[in-house]
């Protein structure tokens, strides 16, 4: 390429305010550039803030209510039912740790930041959780606290969910990490029959969700389109997944921009 140079006089002073202007430009851009994980701050803001997650949240509940209702009405015994719930994002929320992570400018993905929280946070309940999981116990029906917390930690665990007030909270009823989330559903299924299982996470669901590619969650989701809702009642998290590093599919136009 051919370029046309022209020779400016440009006075010394001005030279070294606009290297001084690129320079520091140059360092934001660096800095900015540095913090990889602001890309996930309007997911958290979402997942924190929006009404509209919070009106997700308190329709799951209100369908497992009305589905748990139907089960316990068509039982003969209530007490050999059980419901299996998540944890984290599903009855506790755990935002205020992940905005307090992206504010540092660290990546909370690692999970480095976790086992301070599980010793020393201070979650809060997901809206509709108290309500629904009283509900189940005044029917008689066995609650299941599944989570990936840590086994080691498991009495932080216990009395946060019991600060919280939560009910038929143990070290019977809290099984955290260590085998897989199918195996200790599946212990629970020894003596109860599961009637619904609560999640955030598709594992929370299902072994075929586990370390499976999104395209395969994806396809599995739809082939078992009948059970959510019925027995598998899902919550939103946009907070983070293993969908966070999946390509944006983008609309293969031109773009044009026009005023309203």
């Amino acid at each position: 390429m051919t370029q046309n140079r022209r020779f400016v006089c440009v006075p010394i002073a001005l030279v070294v305010s606009l290297s001084a202007s690129v320079a520091l430009a140059d360092g934001a851009a660096e800095k900015k550039g540095e913090c990889s994980v602001d890309q996930f701050t309007m997911a958290l803001r979402y997942q924190q803030q929006s009404a509209e997650v919070r009106a997700l949240q308190m329709q799951a509940y209100n369908i497992a209510t009305e589905k748990l209702d139907a089960a316990v009405a068509a039982a003969e015994d209530p007490s050999k039912l059980a419901i299996v719930t998540d944890v984290d994002e599903t009855v506790i929320d755990n935002s205020a740790l992940l905005a307090r992570d992206l504010a540092n400018c660290h990546d909370y993905d690692g999970w480095d930041t976790w086992l301070p929280w599980e010793r020393d946070g201070d979650p809060v309940l997901i809206p509709g959780a108290r309500q629904f999981l009283e509900h189940a116990d005044k029917l008689g029906v066995v609650i299941r606290y599944v989570s990936d917390r840590s086994e080691e930690q498991k009495d932080y665990t216990l009395k946060a969910l019991k600060k919280l007030d939560l009910p038929q909270v143990s070290a019977e009823s809290v099984l955290l990490l260590g085998p897989p989330k199918v195996e200790r559903r599946a212990l629970v299924a020894k003596d109860h029959r599961i009637v619904m299982l609560l999640g955030d996470t598709l594992h929370d669901f299902d072994a075929r969700f586990r370390k499976t590619p999104v395209a395969e969650q994806r396809a599995t989701a739809e082939a078992e389109s009948a059970k959510w809702g019925t027995e598998w009642i899902v919550f939103p998290n946009a907070g983070y997944g293993n969908w966070s590093k999946e390509p944006l599919k983008a609309w293969d136009a031109k773009p044009v921009i026009e005023k309203w």
